[in-house]
């Protein structure tokens, strides 16, 4: 507080202040005495805490443990449903402005790896700090995985019945389509950020292309599309000459280069969707696809369809796929360890950098990295349905995926009722001895 102590007040000394002696900074007056317009806070006050880097609102740490889990149990339907379970949660208990809310999402838009995970890791340390990002990230993420790993050892196991394999092959037919609709979703927003210019246009529909022709022909290579798709907007964006561009993402190229089946392979995998994809959660397919089945030959063609289906019907984030992945590859060790390396990054992201979201939010570099490897990735998502089709063998399969399609395209149903309808049909198939692929 600035202003007059009460005349006779006296200082630490015992020394009697002459009236009208200014008070230092931060000393309090008499209750209820307001300070003038302007004066700033103290450290370490209330106000002073507030803004966009908080240590924490106090929420109690179970209390953040009890939320986080429940959207963890109950995110059925992708980033989405977790961005409208979040809001809810936030602004419903006032615990975060409208504006602030939204600015944090755009912000988690811009990082790379699941957004939606970074999104309830950062809500999570807002309200409770970083031990409560810990905390509400492990409740929303664990969950996932749990079922996850659960549901791998049946439909990936080595003999599993005929009902399993028939429902993982009705639900993997319906895989493509739900590609299709993903990629489409994610179509119009990213085509406004472009309609700029004409030549950021023409940009656009090049990322698109690429994306979509790496992840058709050459899966396993595909981060590297993505990064030199957001590099080259970053330079064309920054006025940089090609050769400063592509040095900038040098280091990152050898890093395709790792792996020979092992585990430094799965953990390679694991790193790669968890750290370097953009564009929304299906992108990971594309991005574990020719690594699992045609690299290191993990699984099958079909053993993957299932792996994805399997993360699309269950809660949580979509990443979580990445432990069936690692099941497949080393057992429930290998799922465990690929879902931990797949979402450090998120957590390292939101613990070390979520002070400074506003800024990434704002910050030209992050969005025209992003306007390259955007596109790119939902080009990606849509060429994934390429190999996912190939990947189907029965015929009944293929007219299956045609429902699929016209449900997801046609009449709006949802991703999961689409998927476990898929399924309950090749349960039924199954059953009544129609041809099951192994």
């Amino acid at each position: 507080m600035t202003g007059t102590g009460p005349p006779g007040s006296s200082d630490a000394s015992g020394t009697p202040e002459p009236p009208g002696t200014p008070d230092p900074p931060g000393t309090p007056g008499p209750p209820g005495t307001p300070d003038p317009p302007g004066t700033p806070d103290p450290p370490g006050s209330a106000s002073h805490s507030a803004g966009p880097d908080p240590t924490g609102r106090g929420v109690p740490l179970k209390t953040v443990a009890r939320e986080w889990t429940r959207i963890g149990v109950t995110g059925f339907g992708g980033p989405p449903a977790h961005i409208a379970l979040l809001r809810r949660l936030m602004i419903g208990r006032k615990w975060i402005e409208s504006g602030e809310f939204e600015d944090a999402v755009a912000a988690c838009n811009l990082l790379p790896g699941p957004a939606s995970t970074q999104l309830a890791i950062f809500c999570a340390r807002w309200v409770a700090g970083p031990s409560g990002a810990v905390i509400g990230g492990l409740g929303f993420i664990v969950p996932g995985v749990a079922l996850i790993l659960a549901l791998s050892v049946p439909f990936l196991g080595g003999s599993p019945p005929v009902w399993i394999r028939g429902a993982g092959a009705g639900a993997g037919a319906a895989v493509a389509a739900v590609a299709v609709h993903a990629g489409i979703g994610l179509l119009p927003a990213s085509w406004t950020r472009a309609r700029a210019t004409t030549r950021r246009r023409v940009r656009w529909i090049c990322y698109v292309v690429l994306g979509a022709a790496s992840a058709a022909i050459a899966g396993s290579y595909l981060v590297l599309v993505l990064l030199a798709c957001g590099a080259t907007e970053f330079g064309l964006s920054m006025r940089l000459g090609r050769r400063r561009e592509i040095s900038s993402w040098a280091p990152l190229l050898p890093l395709a280069a790792v792996g020979t089946g092992g585990i430094s392979a799965l953990a390679w995998v694991a790193f790669k969707v968890g750290a370097l994809s953009y564009g929304g959660g299906f992108v990971i397919v594309p991005l574990m696809q020719g690594d699992a089945v045609h690299t290191y030959h993990w699984m099958s063609s079909t053993q993957f369809l299932n792996a994805v289906a399997l993360g699309q019907v269950t809660p949580g984030p979509v990443l979580a796929t990445v432990a069936a992945v690692g099941y497949a590859a080393h057992g429930l060790a290998g799922g465990m360890l690929a879902a931990m390396i797949a979402f450090c990054p998120s957590f390292a992201f939101v613990l070390a950098g979520g002070g400074r979201f506003e800024q990434l939010r704002r910050d030209r570099r992050a969005q025209s990295f992003l306007d390259g490897a955007g596109p790119a990735a939902i080009g990606a998502i849509l060429g994934a349905a390429i190999p996912l089709v190939g990947a189907l063998r029965e015929t009944w399969q293929f007219l299956l995926l045609g429902a699929a399609a016209v449900a997801l395209l046609l009449t709006r149903v949802g991703v999961v009722a689409t998927l476990l309808a898929a399924g309950a049909v090749g349960v039924l198939l199954a059953v009544a001895g129609a041809p099951v692929p192994p």
